[in-house]
């Protein structure tokens, strides 16, 4: 292109600016002086936020000199070089020495209660933290008054996270973060985190503390072995909670060379490095690909932010030539941008007499529609409820799924959130690019760490009760082989799952604490058997949910059967049958006495006796010709009828309830008695009748096979036995007769299968 053209088509543009000066002059020509305002900034120049941040505060004072005529900003700028004790001397150098009004800065909250420690002057300045998401604990608001975040509240994007993990019904996350200086609170962010995650039913399974870039001679070498150790685990879900764009950088080129951005992997990126992806080269992008996060969600339609954004990259693009083809600004430079003018707004307001505490006022009094949205404060930090665009990382770029909000939860699109309610929620994403692929199916989170090494399973081999766990050793085949009830149920769970679960079923020669505490050392990665479920193995391990309810019974002996012959003379008493018969014989006597003068049915001693015996069944045949003899016999039928039934009650009751009878009814006798009892004696049944039940320690005979239990009973070498009640049913059902349950049910946690916490 000539210069004379070149000339010709800039000299517009020239023309214009002249006259836009020439204006602004003639509008500030009657004003003789400008107060004017000192803005401090402390912000990390190697970050690529801390860049977009200095070229937007550089904007926004250039914007307000030409806006106002009453007041000049000065902009004095600090570099914190991500460390803290740099920022704590350039926060002393400005408000110290360059005697600034305001300071807008990267430093947290911990860091500035810190300096204002050593500096009183630091708790009288007006500071404004452009670290996101806004962290200050409850501690801090009272000890700094003039602490502003221009950023929404960290539960807020805790809270997203934790509803992204429950969408998945993922049950466990790994959390990385960058541990850049020892006054963050990473601790307070993963316990919130953790807080949030319980209400999806998910945990931290494990965290990781990643060094800052700054921090460590080779971060290579660093991140590397930090991935090594959580390649080494089983969970397949990573959370990138807290990091520098640049850290996130190596880490993820650093998982793409281990093979950690593969099939079944998960990573999820929160807003601190998803706002920027808009700024990396496509080589981040495609160490990147299937990644989800989340990024807050600003206009990006409107003409305000179109002109912003054309001038911020001819400014980003001239300043950092070498990163010019990616110069798009992220929330973080807006934000820098609307809190310059908050500030500038706010001493403008001062009138020439800026005190900290008028000041300080002013910024939290200020509500104006900023690029980055409605810029307004509530307890210090931002007022505005903030959406989340949910994106994932695929090809080029990223797409966005869904957008989230507090109150809605997930929806297509922003404009949907309008009158959305909770729930409304979306509830399907579509298609979502996982790393390794486009898998049918959501990785589930989980996986085998390495697939030369099966889960070695330990499984009770000296077990009393072979019903559910029986291990046999087949000499000819020299194998040996594990089967019964509950091996049935761990496999038919295994089918299930939907990856493939290698294991090794590895017999345990010890008790059943011995083989929980070999899971515990990881000696066994697992443990499946008739396990119970106790308060003090949670000590030590986790357990799943109970395959079979379960609690403690008593079994005894039964009383020896009455014999047939006996059973009729104990329906009543003794008393009761002489006095059955006297009454009988008497009544007859009776009877006999009316009759026998005019019936002659009642001729001797033999009539009289045979109708004593036979009004008995009402089978009496001799007719009563006197009403005296009726008025005597009717009322003993009546009692007759009476006494039957209540032998036929009684009879029932000595056929069928007495055979039941336990010959020990209840756990006192036994104590009181000292009397010896029997239980499994490789399983917690020995501790527990000795620390709940209080037995006495001699008492407890151990008996570790069911075959056993008869012999010991017969020969008095115990008088009751204790069992789990799933035992207790395969013992009633192999030996039904002689025995029954007796006294309460003790209720424990049933049968589980053990794993590691």
């Amino acid at each position: 292109m000539s210069p004379l053209l070149s000339f010709f088509l800039v000299l517009p543009l020239l023309l214009e600016s002249k006259a836009t000066a020439i204006e602004a002059g003639d509008n500030c020509s009657l004003i003789t002086h400008r107060i004017t305002g000192k803005i401090g900034g402390v912000i990390n120049y190697s970050s690529r936020s801390g860049k977009e941040q200095e070229v937007a505060m550089e904007m926004a004072v250039e914007d307000y000199f030409r806006s106002s005529c009453s007041q000049q900003l000065t902009l004095q700028l600090e570099d914190s070089g991500g460390d803290s004790s740099t920022v704590a001397s350039a926060t002393t150098e400005l408000v110290s020495s360059k005697q600034v009004h305001s300071i807008i800065g990267t430093m947290t909250a911990q860091e500035t209660g810190l300096f204002s420690e050593v500096d009183m002057n630091m708790k009288n300045i007006p500071i404004i933290s452009l670290t996101s998401p806004a962290i200050t604990p409850p501690s801090m608001a009272h000890q700094l008054p003039y602490f502003l975040q221009m950023s929404n509240h960290i539960t807020l994007h805790m809270q997203c996270l934790a509803d992204i993990v429950g969408h998945f019904k993922w049950r466990r996350v790994t959390a990385l973060y960058e541990h850049k200086n020892g006054f963050s609170a990473y601790s307070g962010i993963v316990t919130l985190l953790s807080d949030m995650l319980k209400a999806v039913n998910s945990e931290i399974s494990d965290h990781s503390d990643l060094s800052s870039l700054s921090s460590v001679l080779n971060p290579e070498i660093t991140i590397e072995q930090e991935l090594i150790k959580l390649r080494s685990k089983s969970n397949r879900v990573f959370i990138v909670l807290v990091s520098s764009l640049e850290l996130a950088i190596l880490l993820f080129e650093k998982a793409n060379q281990m093979q950690m951005m593969e099939k079944d992997y998960v990573w999820i990126v929160t807003d601190e490095i998803a706002s920027l992806l808009d700024s990396v080269d496509s080589s981040v992008v495609k160490n990147m690909q299937g990644v989800i996060g989340f990024k807050t969600n600003f206009a990006r339609t409107g003409d305000t932010f179109k002109r912003f954004k054309s001038r911020f990259r001819n400014k980003y693009g001239s300043k950092y030539p070498e990163e010019e083809e990616y110069s798009n600004p992220s929330i973080f430079a807006l934000r820098a941008y609307d809190a310059t003018w908050v500030i500038a707004r706010a001493m403008e307001k001062s009138q020439g007499k800026i005190t900290s505490e008028e000041l300080s006022g002013n910024i939290l009094s200020s509500i104006f529609e900023g690029l980055s949205g409605t810029v307004r404060f509530e307890n210090n930090v931002l007022w505005q409820s903030p959406s989340f665009q949910i994106i994932n990382v695929v090809g080029k770029s990223y797409r966005v799924m869904a957008v989230w909000s507090p109150k809605s939860g997930f929806l297509q699109s922003e404009e949907k959130h309008k009158g959305a309610t909770a729930n409304s929620s979306l509830k399907n994403w579509g298609p979502v690019y996982w790393p390794g692929g486009m898998p049918s199916t959501n990785p589930r989170g989980w996986a085998i760490s390495d697939a030369d090494s099966p889960l070695k399973v330990g499984v009770p081999a000296m077990g009393a009760f072979n019903q559910f766990v029986r291990v046999t050793f087949d000499q000819t085949q020299n194998e040996t082989s594990v089967t019964g009830f509950t091996i049935n149920v761990f496999e038919a769970v295994v089918k299930r799952l939907p990856y493939n679960l290698p294991y090794v079923l590895v017999p345990f020669y010890g008790t059943y604490d011995e083989m929980v505490e070999q899971v515990y050392l990881n000696s066994l990665d697992a443990a499946v058997g008739d396990t119970e479920i106790m308060a003090d193995r949670f000590q030590y391990v986790d357990f799943s949910q109970p395959y079979v309810d379960s609690g403690l019974v008593m079994v005894v002996t039964q009383k020896a059967e009455t014999s047939h012959a006996t059973w009729m003379l104990k329906t009543f008493t003794k008393k009761m049958w002489l006095l059955m018969i006297a009454m009988h014989v008497f009544i007859g006597l009776l009877v006999w006495l009316i009759e026998r003068g005019n019936n002659t049915e009642f001729e001797g001693i033999g009539a009289m006796l045979w109708f004593s015996v036979t009004i008995i069944f009402y089978a009496h045949r001799q007719p009563l010709t006197s009403n005296l003899s009726r008025l005597v016999l009717t009322p003993w039928l009546f009692m007759i009828l009476i006494v039957v039934a209540s032998f036929t009650a009684s009879l029932s009751s000595a056929m069928t309830v007495s055979r039941l009878e336990p010959s020990v009814l209840d756990i006192e006798t036994l104590q009181r008695t000292n009397a010896p009892v029997g239980c499994n004696g490789n399983s917690f049944i020995v501790r527990y009748l000795i620390n709940v039940l209080l037995f006495r320690p001699e008492n407890i005979k151990r008996i570790n096979s069911i075959h056993d239990y008869p012999e010991a009973f017969e020969t008095g070498y115990v008088k009751a036995a204790f069992f789990v009640e799933p035992h207790a049913k395969v013992f009633l059902g192999k030996y039904c007769k002689g025995y029954t349950k007796a006294g309460p049910t003790f209720k424990l946690g049933g049968f589980g299968f053990v794993e590691f916490s």
